[in-house]
């Protein structure tokens, strides 16, 4: 599903600005996963008509720290991965995008909770909620093994209007109309 979120995204964050033109993706190569999720997000980018997809690896916090704005001259958007390097460190990850003064998505709510542009990701309490469910059951003598495997259901798209004022970024109605929650 990593895949058809990370698309999701970049589709969001198009129609959000559709003059971007290129955007830079911030990945954790330390994360295996991650490989694949930046190819997708360069698959949807073709799709899309983006022209340069580049990438700024940042593998630790420390490397975070080193990181500076210069890093995403070259693009006209930004996309961050889902990563925990990144969320542990979300308000570090959020400051640096915004001192690009580039609009940005990010994958969970939180992120736009601590100042950044957009997100758009599955609802975490949800998925809490859900799992409690299973833990429920397997206290009750479910076996582990039969319970079925379950995809996030609810999804949060979050604009943070106060972020767009700040970087100078005007966001259309018709995604304002589109978000779940708009933070002004």
């Amino acid at each position: 599903m990593h895949g058809e979120l990370n698309a999701k995204r970049l589709e969001l964050l198009r129609a959000a600005f559709p003059q971007m033109s290129s955007v830079t993706v911030l990945v954790n190569p330390a994360a295996p996963a991650n490989q694949w999720a930046f190819e997708q997000t360069e698959a949807a980018a073709a799709s899309l008509g983006l022209g340069k997809v580049a990438r700024v690896d940042v593998a630790s916090a420390a490397a975070l720290r080193t990181l500076r704005p210069a890093a995403f001259s070259e693009a006209s958007a930004v996309v961050v991965l889902p990563d925990g390097v990144f969320y542990s460190y979300r308000r570090e990850v959020v400051g640096l995008i915004n001192a690009t003064r580039l609009p940005a998505i990010y994958p969970e709510r939180e992120y736009a909770d601590s100042g950044g542009l957009i997100s758009y990701g599955a609802n975490v309490p949800d998925n809490f909620r859900r799992a409690a469910d299973y833990v429920d059951r397997i206290l009750k003598g479910a076996k582990p093994g039969d319970l079925p495997i379950q995809q996030p259901v609810k999804f949060d798209f979050v604009v943070n209007l106060k972020t767009a004022a700040a970087l100078g970024l005007t966001i259309p109605p018709s995604i304002l109309a589109r978000a779940d929650e708009v933070i002004e």
